[in-house]
């Protein structure tokens, strides 16, 4: 009686060719990010795999007909919730763009409802036509200096460490804590031993860099300067070479990319909203920026896709290699990058821009109704301050600030707006039902004349965020986006000009991005009709309250000096 054949068994037989392939891809050119060139060549594909290159019989045989076939790219740093959408309705908008897996950090829904907010993006992304890999946030609250919606620990982290999709530790944004031996941050890095541990340095160079490396972190995304990429590279950290919504740094970095130390660098987003997903794209996007700038097609394919996977220990995909999953997509050309179709583990998941896979059944349970304001009036955002305050300012197309002083018009011994001086006025509301507490402040840059507008998502600790230029509309758009759950909100002289509920913990639309994406329109159309001169001004107000980025923010318990990390008086004198 003969014995059954375990898989291993069965797809060395193919491999060996000795028996027919399930799918062979025939007149394909293989785009080997390995020796870097380009084979033509055959493809044979058994139960998901990928079992050898070159001649082979299959049950389906498909032709490419010289078809560029790449490894499925990966994006190394996201927050999907950051996207505006769910996991699967993630996956229904990347996947047709050629993206295989992503490398997420659900801390944004983590700083909203904890353990429970990690385990639904868990849930909700098992079994998708997307790999979707998991480290655990390390910065829950990121700080001290706001108010979150939950704590975690390193004894709350560490049952996620037995999930299979769970690799490693976060980004340590606490680089302080981490560099001066903060007991409770490192018993968090200490959970990553032998696993990779993201890093989120910004500025961070010489002595302290050494000792955030020594530390084991692994990774860095928030280089801005090619000076600051180099050091870090020196000293052992892979380099994530940011092109996202705001943060655009692919254009100062690519030159330190090299042939010699290449496999140290890997693209990332961190992040893109849906709108510009459906425009732009995702990783493909990426790529069509760097080849435009330069860089090798086959070099910039291996950063993001068998760079990525490597840098991570992820062996099973991210290369067009005998045993490792059939995750590959096919492009139009090496300039574009325009997929054409793409394949999950051997099955055909996307076909010219268009999922092929029913995304409904993989919604889970929803999390809603987080979204718990203090009671408001317009006193609630009076600010009473004497003479000159500090000022946040903003720096196009980047999530730092900067910082200056300003002498800003007074009634009643309560400072205003004042539009002459691109000034607004900005409240970070604690909305988490922990303590109703406001942080205010002003804020340089944005351009807007009147009306207000305001957010829900906050990074990190997702507080109600607003900007504006009077206490009415500003009020109207608090309570506007109370009353939805969380979300995007604009408002002019009382009247809403445009709005997107974000139900899913205040950070995610239950729609697709096609469903949201003329909202979004709409919103930046009423953004700029206020006079706002950014192009993702949503975005740029999200990271204003984010006390890990330097050098001035704004949260729910004031102004924050990030380079001193401490929170400072709002006067200047």
């Amino acid at each position: 009686m003969k014995t059954d054949l375990s898989p291993l068994q069965r797809l060395l037989e193919v491999a060996r060719g000795d028996r027919p392939a399930d799918l062979y891809f025939r007149n394909a050119r293989l785009i080997n990010t390995i020796s870097h060139e380009i084979e033509e060549a055959g493809i044979a594909v058994f139960d998901g795999r990928i079992a050898g290159i070159g001649d082979y019989e299959g049950h389906e045989v498909i032709d490419l007909k010289g078809g560029f076939l790449a490894p499925a790219l990966l994006d190394g740093h996201i927050h999907i919730e950051s996207t505006l959408l769910t996991p699967p309705e993630f996956a229904r908008a990347v996947v047709p763009l050629g993206t295989g897996g992503v490398f997420c950090d659900p801390h944004e829904i983590a700083n909203v409802l904890g353990a429970r907010g990690i385990q639904y993006m868990l849930d909700s992304s098992e079994g998708l036509p997307l790999n979707v890999w998991v480290m655990i946030p390390s910065c829950v609250p990121a700080t001290h200096m706001e108010t979150a919606g939950a704590a975690m620990f390193a004894s709350d982290m560490k049952p996620f460490l037995l999930h299979p999709r769970v690799l490693g530790i976060a980004e340590v944004m606490n680089f302080p804590g981490v560099i001066l031996g903060i007991k409770e941050v490192l018993e968090k890095v200490a959970l990553g031993n032998s696993r990779p541990i993201d890093g989120h340095a910004p500025g961070v160079r010489g002595k302290w860099l050494n000792a955030y490396a020594a530390a084991g972190i692994s990774t860095d995304h928030e280089s801005r300067q090619l000076e600051e990429a180099h050091e870090k590279l020196r000293r052992g950290m892979a380099v994530f070479i940011r092109e996202g919504s705001t943060a655009k740094n692919l254009d100062a970095l690519l030159p330190l990319v090299k042939p010699e130390t290449a496999q140290y660098f890997a693209f990332v987003s961190d992040d893109r909203h849906a709108d510009e997903l459906l425009a732009e794209g995702h990783m493909n996007a990426t790529l069509r920026k760097a080849v435009k700038k330069g860089l090798a097609p086959i070099l910039a394919i291996a950063m993001a896709s068998t760079n990525t996977a490597r840098i991570f220990g992820v062996t099973e995909t991210g290369a067009l290699t005998p045993g490792k999953f059939a995750d590959f997509v096919m492009f139009e050309d090496l300039k574009e990058f325009r997929p054409l179709r793409v394949w999950n583990r051997g099955k055909e998941v996307a076909r010219e821009g268009q999922l092929l896979v029913d995304i409904a059944k993989y919604e889970t349970k929803s999390v809603s109704n987080t979204v718990h304001l203090p009671d408001l009036t317009t006193r609630s955002f009076n600010v009473k301050q004497d003479g000159a305050v500090n000022i946040i300012d903003i720096i196009p197309d980047q999530i730092i600030t900067g910082s200056s002083v300003a002498t800003l018009p007074s009634v009643d011994g309560c400072l205003s707006a004042d539009a002459a001086q691109d000034i607004a006025k900005m409240v970070v509301i604690e909305r988490h039902g922990k303590g109703a507490t406001i942080g205010k402040g002003f804020v340089r840059g944005f351009g807007i004349k009147s009306g207000a507008f305001a957010s829900t998502v906050a990074h990190d600790s997702h507080n109600l965020i607003c900007a504006g230029m009077s206490n009415e509309d500003m009020l109207l758009a608090a309570q506007t986006l109370g009353a939805c759950g969380g979300g995007w909100v604009v408002v002019q002289n009382g009247k809403i000009l445009a709005q997107l509920a974000l139900p899913v913990a205040g950070l995610m639309s239950d729609r697709s991005a096609v469903q949201i994406a003329p909202d979004l329109d709409e919103l930046h159309r009423a953004a700029m009709s206020i006079g706002c001169k950014l192009s993702s001004p949503f975005m740029a107000l999200s990271f204003l309250a984010l006390p890990v980025i330097p050098s001035l923010k704004l949260t729910d318990l004031g102004l924050v000096d990030v380079n001193k990390f401490t929170l400072v008086d709002l006067g200047a004198n």
